[in-house]
């Protein structure tokens, strides 16, 4: 049997062919292999340079290694955070012609470290609860893209820094499955999985002293369950929303929030008995908000502060005619932000006489007017409008408030 390449890109079969396919992957000389962390995997895995490429290139058999490839490129059309496929590599014969193994041939995901080089340094908690947030997360956009993943584990993921924001990668799919959707029971049986393997890989690391000593393995391996059912039924109850209640919506929000989520993407579909809502997901460090709200609106303001206007430039840019995330004809979302400043944010601080204002910054003012919408639309089931807040706010509120932060002496 010829050596045959089987790619998704027409140029790769010919950057491949430089490689030493009648070697086995393990016998591979330096000159070609990259040197990068590698996570613990039941094959052989190197990274090696194809042209201007870095790629992964794990050995196994022939059945197995061009199902996983087509598992990956049906995740890859539906947008899971997944390896990249390119090619499978078959018909392999060593110099004495003895039949060696196929290969699966994918693109190495910059920026991204398995768990255990993550370990080497001893990971604080807190970074360790992201971690599995980040995990959860993918696990359940898995699941509601119907896919049962059939070993879910710290092993078979990748993790990811960007901009503040952390992202796991499915990084093997060899023992997944796609449907059309899955049941409760494939989903229990993953969630099941997920939890026994994290917990015997933390164990692990216990046993070899890169735990931090807080951790309960047993304890982490539980929470990523309770994690991944509080956002799955967040994520996926059907909630219509009446027209004028926009309050229900951060409501929708602030769940995801106390679960530890932000929402990265929402979608507002208009229909004739309400407007439905779809939220995607994901866990972010430290002064994300900030960074993401001076990039986009100009606006410098403390973290917390960040993120309630980020919400409420969510909510206002998924209420526009022109807001059509991934449509190169819609307005960018730059655009529409300083739309917002411009149109909402301004007038709305400019509204509160600065005789009330005190100390108080622009975006604080801002977040504390948002806010109180929020407990008046809740107090009057129906979203009062931030007009109506404006005012009663520099009504009720900002007199008592003056009041109370007037030095004494004054």
């Amino acid at each position: 049997m010829a050596l045959q390449i089987n790619a998704t890109n027409p140029e790769h079969p010919a950057l491949l062919l430089e490689l030493p396919w009648h070697l086995p992957l393990e016998e591979w000389p330096e000159e070609y292999l990259v040197p990068l962390p590698r996570g613990i995997s039941r094959h052989v895995v190197r990274y090696a340079r194809a042209g201007d490429e870095v790629i992964a290139v794990k050995e196994l058999a022939q059945r197995p290694a061009l199902r996983e490839y087509e598992l990956l490129r049906d995740l890859d059309r539906i947008g899971i955070p997944a390896v990249d496929p390119l090619a499978v590599v078959t018909g392999r014969t060593d110099p004495a012609g003895e039949q060696l193994e196929s290969v699966l041939v994918t693109r190495h995901l910059g920026g991204s470290m398995p768990y255990r080089s993550m370990f080497e340094t001893t990971l604080r908690p807190a970074t360790m609860h992201r971690l599995m947030d980040a995990l959860a997360v993918l696990l359940v956009r898995l699941h509601l893209a119907g896919f049962a993943w059939g070993d879910c584990s710290l092993s078979n993921t990748l993790f990811r820094r960007d901009a503040g924001a952390y992202a796991a990668y499915l990084v093997d799919a060899e023992t997944g499955d796609l449907h059309p959707e899955l049941s409760v029971g494939q989903r229990e049986y993953d969630l099941d999985l997920a939890r026994v393997n994290i917990s015997g890989e933390l164990l692990d690391l216990e046993a070899s002293g890169a735990l931090h000593p807080s951790v309960d393995p047993i304890e982490f391996g539980t929470e990523i369950c309770a994690r991944y059912q509080g956002l799955w039924q967040e994520l996926t109850r059907t909630s219509v929303y009446p027209a004028g209640k926009y309050h229900y919506i951060e409501r929708r929000i602030r769940r995801l929030n106390d679960l530890g989520f932000d929402v990265a993407e929402m979608q507002i579909e208009h229909a004739s008995n309400g407007d439905t809502v779809i939220f995607v997901p994901k866990v972010v460090d430290a002064g994300h908000h900030q960074r993401q709200l001076l990039r986009l609106t100009g606006l410098d303001a403390e973290e917390n502060q960040a993120r309630r206007l980020l919400n409420d430039l969510e909510s206002w840019m998924a209420t526009q005619d022109d807001y059509a995330p991934g449509d190169p004809l819609g307005a960018r979302p730059e655009v529409l932000a300083h739309r917002w400043v411009r149109e909402v944010f301004r007038p709305t601080v400019r509204s509160v006489p600065p005789e009330l204002r005190g100390p108080m910054d622009a975006a604080e003012i801002y977040h504390e007017l948002l806010e109180h919408r929020w407990y008046l639309s809740e107090r009057a089931q129906q979203d009062i409008g931030l007009g109506t807040a404006v005012e009663d706010y520099i009504r009720n509120i900002l007199p008592k408030a003056r009041t109370t932060l007037r030095p004494a002496d004054d």
